[in-house]
């Protein structure tokens, strides 16, 4: 198999990259990644040569991707802008990367009929109040609520109208939050984990209520490679460990699990428009493919995170201060 991974270099794709070539150690992955603050050639350094290989380049550069694609058996579209935050300081971007960038993968997978697999979010989903008994599902309306989803809403909704319309062999996932190696520490685990490993006290949007359904990256991973040799096409598929914790919850832990008093965090201005609530249900992807994630224990996967983070200052330093300054300007 010859697969392209669009962002392969960034947090989730990288971690995506690292297991194929794990699992899969007879494929040829070449990764699609433009190396913008996110993406991190490093996250890519400890791969062989043979196997993997990294082109630096764009998604809406329309010959480079049709040249890419014209030479892959399957693509595996992971490329996007994706924080909240950036997108609410400023959007353009996303529309770029989010909307442009996958129609032209899906133009070029439509010319080269070529297997397409999408990775999207929960978010585009929007939210649910916190006493809601219900979860995320494949059929749940849309109803974004941030630039950053409702360009992930659009780009699933471009993907779905290619398979009806142009017979596109595409399948379509959306995940709950990641956490896990190779993580920008402008995200909110690792920035509380970085911030008390370089003395500082973590920091809590508003009264830390929101709950998010955090599943680690391998499990997501494993989940995209079930879905990319077995899935339906034309299906979406759910991706989600069963791991609800509000975001007090979590830095509570992180302090406890990094030997801190479990209370000392700041509050800080909420984000606005935050969401409250994400839960996935992710029966169809388990009951129909046979799924299951590894991580089951939050608290051991975090206790995992919270070492790679510990080991690897080399990695997330360069990223630190500017992250940091920025969370400045706006009261975070």
């Amino acid at each position: 198999m010859k697969l392209l991974v669009t962002g392969g270099a960034g947090f989730i794709g990288s971690n995506f990259v690292h297991y194929i070539a794990r699992e899969r150690p007879d494929w040829q992955v070449t990764v699609l990644d433009a190396i913008t603050y996110a993406g991190d050639e490093k996250n890519l350094k400890d791969l062989s040569n043979d196997k993997v290989k990294l082109v630096v380049g764009n998604i809406c550069d329309e010959a480079l991707v049709d040249k890419l694609v014209s030479e892959t058996d399957a693509v595996v579209h992971y490329a996007a802008e994706s924080h909240n935050d950036n997108s609410l300081n400023n959007p353009r971007p996303f529309l770029d990367t989010n909307i442009i960038g996958t129609y032209t993968l899906i133009q070029a997978a439509r010319k080269h009929k070529k297997r397409f697999h999408h990775i999207s979010t929960d978010e585009v989903y929007g939210d649910l109040e916190l006493d809601d008994p219900n979860k995320f599902t494949p059929d749940t309306p849309y109803n974004p609520s941030s630039p950053y989803s409702s360009t992930k809403a659009g780009s699933d909704l471009l993907v779905r109208a290619w398979v009806r319309s142009f017979g596109l062999q595409a399948t379509i996932s959306n995940c709950s939050n990641n956490y896990g190696p190779y993580q920008h520490v402008e995200k909110f685990i690792p920035r509380q984990i970085t911030e008390i490993l370089e003395g500082r006290q973590p920091r809590l949007y508003g009264t830390g209520e929101q709950v998010r359904d955090w599943i680690h990256a391998e499990d997501h991973s494993s989940g995209v490679l079930v879905i990319l040799e077995k899935g339906k096409i034309g299906e979406t598929y759910l991706i989600g460990a069963d791991g609800e914790k509000n975001n007090k919850e979590v830095v509570e832990l992180i302090l406890k699990l990094m030997g801190k008093e479990s209370t000392d965090y700041l509050h800080v201005n909420d984000r606005p428009g935050h969401d409250m609530r994400y839960a996935i249900d992710s029966s169809k992807l388990r009951t129909e493919l046979g799924w299951k994630p590894k991580y089951t224990n939050f608290e051991e996967g975090l206790k995992e995170t919270i070492a790679w983070y510990t080991t690897n200052e080399s990695w997330w330093k360069p990223q630190k201060q500017a992250t940091e300054e920025k969370y400045k300007k706006v009261g975070q």
